[in-house]
């Protein structure tokens, strides 16, 4: 007995990217919107121009859309730049942390997420795995290259580092609601250096 070919799959049964695009911007437009709480998926097929059907083809339910949609968006800002030194791979990863928080729709999402985990532990768990700890290996990344190089020790608390590098950006923008200067991250990545025993600066 001879195996039949597989044909490729088409029509509905293809994830179009063009598609994903328009549910992309759908979910981020109704969580700026209307908040986590209140999204629905309906909502977002709707806004979208799409069927229902089209998002659970992609995910099974509202968290798992919204968290891949964040994840997507969020990770990738928080890669630190190779640049050779400590104090420019800060700059870059401090003004890649400014974008991200002040991003125009993220200003309005993020907030509400992060109290909406308050009370809801599933979700804060899982908006960790999907989104903090990916950023975090991206930041511990570039901790490590300082390492071997010799800028910083070897016996370094990389999860307090990674908090003091993330904090006063978030504290600034998101608490004080004071808005960046020009010059404020290379300050702050002086700062840090220090404050993390750095032995030479870049």
């Amino acid at each position: 007995m001879t195996g039949r070919t597989r044909r490729p799959p088409t029509g509905a049964a293809v994830l179009q990217p063009q598609i994903t695009s328009a549910i992309t911007e759908a979910v981020l437009d109704e969580l700026a919107e209307r908040g986590y709480g209140r999204l629905s998926m309906e909502a977002v097929a709707r806004r979208a121009g799409v069927g229902k059907s089209a998002l659970y083809r992609r995910w099974p339910r509202k968290q798992d859309m919204v968290l891949a949609v964040l994840s997507e968006m969020s990770v990738p800002w928080a890669e630190f730049p190779d640049t050779g030194s400590l104090r420019g791979d800060l700059i870059g990863g401090l003004n890649a942390i400014r974008d991200w928080l002040s991003h125009p729709r993220f200003v309005l999402i993020l907030p509400d997420l992060t109290a909406e985990a308050a009370r809801n532990p599933a979700l804060a768990e899982a908006i960790r795995t999907a989104i903090g700890t990916p950023r975090r290996l991206l930041g511990s990344a570039a901790l490590h290259r300082a390492i071997e190089r010799g800028e910083l020790p070897a016996d370094l608390d990389l999860e307090l580092a990674l908090d003091l590098i993330a904090a006063p950006v978030h504290w600034r923008l998101n608490v004080r609601q004071a808005p960046i200067e020009p010059g404020y991250v290379e300050s702050l990545a002086d700062h840090l250096m220090r404050a993390l025993g750095a032995t030479k600066h870049g």
